[in-house]
């Protein structure tokens, strides 16, 4: 077991946050067609605010601290609450779209000793990229940011989230990732707007070219058919393990001080202006409910031959009608992988079935 896997098994023994995502704004100087945000301010929390939420972190144990939007830089005060952040001694990551990054703020940022940097591009084309964003040669100016950052021996990884107007060009992006000199990461997730709206959802890119991802070494990063082999059967030690880190090593934290499971589990479990955060951690039933659920309390994944290799979100599954059931994301994910269909596919198609067979004529 790695150390970091050490570190994360004993937090979790332990019930430590060892990892907190901030979202310091929603407000946003780009506007993403996949964007699950809604940018007006609605208050977000003052700077005096957010040093005492973490103060109230570092007592809880809290390690890593991921500060994210919106747009994070967006916010003047941004590099005092980096400054304060790292003299409470967390590993800071950043997630930006690098539009505000100049060589001064890249320059601030490595002497702040940000452990990372994390910066969306969607194409290495300006029209597509640019298209998505909604703001003309955004591209060029991410890319400028990245190359400061870079200059500054901080690392930074290039995220590429797929959707259709995007569809194919993640090799190009992986290409520019590598002439950057930085790690690509790629993610065919969309993720509902914050506020429910299902909408976004008709921008998630088919099965089908799932399944090419999946297959392909360079994106997957090693062996495929080992990668896309179906997981064993789920044993009663893997039942009684958690779904994820959300609500029992990890959390997330809104602007407007709301703290959830996760920041794509939108569960309110209380609110750190009316409450300190270890009460919310410890005490709040929502947090307890979620960090009681194990992988046998899964309605229909239980018994799914994908269970013990699903990459399942919990949050997903909520903004789908049940934190217990499964994620329909998910699923297609594991099908593409493995060509097996999931219990809940398998589900769905019998109800259709059914369904048609009792239609009148």
């Amino acid at each position: 077991m790695s150390l970091m896997a050490q570190v994360n098994q004993r937090a979790l023994e332990l019930g430590v946050p060892i990892s907190v995502h901030m979202d310091v704004t929603y407000r946003c100087n780009e506007r993403c067609v996949h964007c699950y945000l809604d940018h007006d301010d609605r208050g977000e929390m003052s700077t005096s605010e957010i040093k005492g939420i973490l103060d109230q972190l570092a007592e809880a144990g809290v390690f890593f601290l991921t500060l994210s939007g919106g747009e994070p830089l967006m916010r003047k005060d941004f590099f005092e609450i980096v400054a304060y952040a790292r003299s409470l001694l967390f590993n800071v990551k950043l997630k930006t779209n690098g539009l505000l990054i100049g060589e001064k703020e890249a320059h601030t940022l490595r002497t702040l000793g940000v452990e990372t940097v994390q910066i969306s591009v969607y194409s290495h084309r300006p029209e597509i990229h640019d298209g998505i964003t909604k703001v003309k040669g955004s591209l060029e100016r991410t890319k400028n940011a990245i190359r400061f950052l870079r200059s500054q021996g901080l690392k930074v990884t290039v995220a590429n989230v797929m959707m259709t107007p995007n569809l194919g060009d993640q090799e190009g992006v992986r290409a520019l990732a590598k002439d950057l000199d930085c790690p690509y990461t790629l993610d065919p997730t969309i993720t509902p707007h914050i506020d429910g709206d299902m909408s976004l959802l008709k921008l998630r890119i088919p099965t089908h070219e799932i399944e090419k991802i999946m297959h392909s070494p360079e994106l997957v990063g090693g062996n495929v058919e080992e990668y896309c082999t179906p997981a064993p059967q789920a044993d009663a030690d893997t039942l009684e393990s958690t779904p994820c880190s959300a609500g029992h090593t990890a959390c997330y934290i809104s602007p407007y001080a709301d703290v959830f499971p996760c920041v794509q589990f939108p569960l309110p479990t209380g609110n750190l202006r009316q409450q300190r955060f270890l009460a919310i951690w410890n005490d709040s039933p929502e947090m307890n409910e979620v960090r009681s659920i194990r992988l046998k309390d899964l309605s229909t994944c239980s018994g799914c031959g994908h269970v013990g290799g699903c990459t399942r979100c919990p949050g997903l599954a909520y903004m789908e009608g049940n934190m217990r059931g499964p994620s329909s994301a998910d699923c297609e994910k594991s099908f593409a992988r493995t060509g097996i269909w999931s219990a809940n596919m398998i589900r769905k198609f019998e109800q259709n079935v059914a369904l048609v067979q009792i239609t009148p004529a």
